[in-house]
């Protein structure tokens, strides 16, 4: 276990009121949970640290996220997962968008059905691996192509992914791939928008009182103290070591994995 004193005496003391938890490549890794997670997770909601799920994946819908969490054995509430396709659904709504969508036909389900009555008017772009061929990414160019207020919408732009056979392309690279084209700007909507991160805060609290927990050093970890929280970066997932020289930001603390993550927390709360 990390919690010893000098472990501990290294860190201000603070206490830390509420977690926000990546899901892929922190808590899981496809079907299987990363090291003790399951446990870990229940010791800190028994240790009274409210949690919240953030995640910028978008292959799946909420429901299918949610089935598949519970399915490995983890216990939580769909309510408390937040992730970057809500806030685009959230978008497209404000917006009064009537979108091209390059998602997989789950996640699709999250989002309003076309109007037919209204022309195409924006390009929505998640990771969705059988949609990015040329048929479907001239569709989206030539949308934005037609008039300049056609918006490109980029749920997240990952550059990666972990899956159980290896790292594996995010939809970054085809949203940049639009921006070349088209000379369009992407509105980012997923982590690391500060937006994302103030509006996944557990009502009542403030970032300082917050932390994050995450596999990716930029969208997670840095992406969250730009707004306030503390990072704790781990080692599972997309993790790569040279991900850390290329941030302005260092984490908080780098653990093994999402067990110890719990373990520093826990650690913090006891000796502040």
């Amino acid at each position: 276990m990390l919690c010893q004193r000098c472990f501990c005496s290294q860190f201000r003391k603070m206490s830390i009121k509420a977690a926000l938890i990546d899901l892929s490549g922190t808590l899981h890794i496809d079907d299987d949970p990363t090291p003790n997670a399951v446990d870990a997770l229940q010791r800190l909601r028994d240790s009274g640290v409210s949690v919240k799920f953030v995640t910028n994946t978008t292959k799946d819908s909420k429901k299918t996220l949610h089935e598949r969490l519970i399915k490995i054995g983890f216990k939580l509430e769909a309510t408390e997962i937040y992730s970057s396709l809500s806030a685009a659904v959230a978008f497209v709504a404000n917006e009064k968008l009537n979108p091209f969508y390059l998602l997989t036909d789950d996640a699709r389900q999250d989002f309003p059905e076309e109007n037919k009555n209204q022309a195409l008017d924006s390009v929505v772009v998640g990771l969705a691996p059988e949609a990015f061929n040329y048929e479907h990414m001239n569709k989206a160019f030539n949308i934005l192509l037609q008039q300049n207020s056609h918006k490109l919408v980029a749920v997240h732009q990952g550059k990666y992914y972990k899956r159980s056979d290896g790292l594996a392309l995010g939809p970054g690279c085809f949203v940049k791939g639009l921006e070349y084209a088209t000379g369009s700007a992407a509105t980012l909507i997923g982590k690391p928008n500060p937006y994302f991160f103030q509006s996944a805060l557990p009502e009542g609290l403030n970032a300082e009182q917050c932390v994050m927990i995450g596999d990716d050093a930029n969208d997670d970890i840095a992406g969250a103290m730009n707004v306030g929280l503390q990072g704790i970066l781990v080692k599972t997932g997309k993790f790569l070591p040279e991900a850390l020289a290329g941030i302005t930001t260092p984490p908080t603390a780098v653990v093994e994995n999402f067990a110890e993550a719990v373990d520093w927390i826990l650690c913090k709360r006891n000796a502040a």
